[in-house]
């Protein structure tokens, strides 16, 4: 199968620091001991933005500065990202109604991870200008759905999953994924909630346990339904839609050829 980006040393290394970085990013609220002064972390959000972002930044120049990323790559890119940018506006309001997952499931299987998590910051990103949904939470949706999409290019490969067995991975993948998905944007946002709801807020002062308590009841009482739509959505338009999708996208891999190595021969005398 061909695949429009491989992780090279470069890439590889920022994509480490990055998915680091986020990890501790999103994860600060369990890792931080009560004694912290974690309640200051709001303050950051503006530096944690603009950090996050430019190690993202990186991992596209990466990725392009170790060509693996052609010229039919970003074009393949850019009609990937435009797609999926477009398709999210459907569901907005509407609980669980969000198309461009599937979209992202099926692009990363088919064009790896490497492509798969540079699609998936992209989309976002291009989503958010669309629908005006720029804020410090938008480094945030870019790397979980970087993640996404990188995790569906590290599923097992099509000699090892075909036809209907390789979709119904890639719907299994796409519903677990979504609940993935949802609960690292609950957890980006709840150590911010402050006093709005204080049972279930995060509590500076208490320990991993209490805190673990009180996000599983939030991501219960504010998500679940969102995030259940969307895994079923995605579900079913992987199972529809998705055997057809799959073949176009290898259809047009295969087509423009991104790894193949252009060679110039001498005329003949």
């Amino acid at each position: 199968m061909t695949r429009a980006v491989r992780l090279g040393p470069r890439s590889l290394l920022t994509l480490a620091l990055v998915s680091a970085v986020g990890v501790v990013a999103f994860g600060w609220p369990f890792l931080a001991p009560p004694t912290s002064q974690v309640g200051t972390h709001t303050q950051d959000a503006p530096w944690l933005f603009a950090g996050l972002l430019v190690l993202l930044v990186a991992v596209v120049a990466a990725a392009i500065a170790e060509s693996g990323l052609g010229p039919k790559a970003v074009a393949m890119l850019g009609v990937l990202a435009a797609t999926g940018a477009a398709l999210r506006p459907i569901g907005a309001g509407t609980a669980g109604i969000e198309p461009m997952f599937f979209l992202m499931v099926l692009s990363g299987r088919v064009l790896g991870p490497g492509f798969g998590f540079v699609l998936g910051n992209v989309t976002m990103f291009a989503s958010a200008l669309l629908t005006g949904g720029v804020g410090p939470w938008m480094p945030f949706q870019m790397l979980a759905m970087g993640w996404f999409t990188m995790g569906a290019g590290l599923l097992p490969g099509p000699e090892r999953a075909r036809g209907r067995a390789e979709v119904r991975l890639l719907a299994a993948y796409g519903f677990l994924a979504a609940f993935a998905y949802g609960t690292a944007m609950n957890m980006a946002g709840w150590p911010f909630m402050g006093a709005l709801a204080s049972n279930i807020a995060f509590d500076p002062h208490a320990g991993v346990p209490a805190n673990l308590a009180r996000f599983v009841t939030y991501c219960l009482a504010t998500s679940l339904g969102w995030d259940l739509g969307r895994a079923l959505v995605t579900v079913v338009l992987t199972l529809t839609l998705g055997p057809a999708l799959l073949r176009a996208l290898r259809r047009a891999t295969r087509r423009a050829a991104f790894e193949a190595q252009v060679t110039f021969e001498a005329p003949e005398r």
